[in-house]
């Protein structure tokens, strides 16, 4: 059996914690109180409950620590520590209408000499097949006990690429369009499940060739973007530089299928 740090395992009792309650929760789907918080964004009373009981069992840990909440927006914490980046139910929609592909995502965020940032540890679980994604800075990336490594595919038309589809009053349609019409032609599938933590956790793993998606935040990608450069694959922004989260835009892949991927969705968007 593989070790990981205390830290993990503080992270790894939050989430299945909390992911036993959003089990509960989504066998009674039909009957949750929803409310609208934008055009067709919702959240649901097992998403808040999640990030409450994740925020409890963090908080209780590293009672000084801050936290970057999709839900409850911003903890401050003391800024010379590090901070929670959570998703608690990343793929809400899905959640809601019964599809059983959604994820809690935790990232911590450490600060660095100069007020630069680094994501240095990531955990995604997935509470219906109980499966736990995790990533130490220069430690690997891991399912369980079970090392991953991104796909070692090279040729696009055997590939198989994950993306998110831009939807009501979310993303900007055109672009997205103009980018799969590039990329379709050229890979052996494009695939739309609706959570970009676990996109990614697929892509460290292998199972999708590679990624692309815009108009995301911080906790949407934070754990997964390590996951994928831990498994040795390479994550950028659409213009091939290191600010993913910061420009909200993500590709990627393997070497050469970053590459290839890159060159596809920049011929696009000229």
């Amino acid at each position: 059996m593989v070790s990981h740090s205390g830290l993990l395992t503080v992270m790894e009792r939050a989430v299945r914690k909390a992911g036993s309650k959003l089990r509960r929760d989504f066998g009674e789907v039909e009957h949750l109180q929803v409310s609208r918080k934008g055009p067709a964004d919702f959240v649901s009373l097992a998403d808040k409950r999640c990030e409450e009981t994740l925020v409890e069992e963090l908080q209780r840990a590293r009672p000084d620590w801050g936290f970057l909440l999709e839900e409850g927006g911003m903890i401050e914490g003391d800024p010379n520590k590090p901070r929670w980046i959570i998703d608690p139910l990343d793929g809400t929609t899905n959640f809601l209408h019964g599809i059983p592909h959604f994820a809690i995502s935790i990232a911590v965020e450490e600060p660095l000499y100069g007020g630069r940032k680094e994501i240095t540890t990531g955990l995604v679980y997935q509470p219906i097949t109980d499966e736990s994604y995790w990533a130490e800075k220069n430690r690997g990336a891991w399912r369980h006990d079970q090392r991953l490594r991104v796909s070692a595919r090279r040729d696009m038309g055997e590939c198989l690429i994950a993306t998110g589809i831009p939807f009501m009053g979310h993303g900007d349609f055109a672009q997205w369009t103009r980018i799969f019409g590039a990329v379709a032609p050229s890979v052996a599938g494009i695939r739309r499940f609706g959570a970009a933590s676990l996109d990614l956790a697929h892509v460290a793993s292998g199972r999708y060739d590679g990624f692309w998606e815009s108009g995301l935040q911080p906790w949407d990608v934070a754990a997964g973007i390590l996951m994928v450069r831990e498994a040795g694959g390479f994550v950028t922004d659409f213009r091939g530089g290191d600010q993913p989260i910061e420009r909200r835009e993500v590709i990627a892949g393997n070497d050469a299928v970053h590459s290839k991927l890159h060159k596809l969705v920049a011929g696009a968007l000229r």
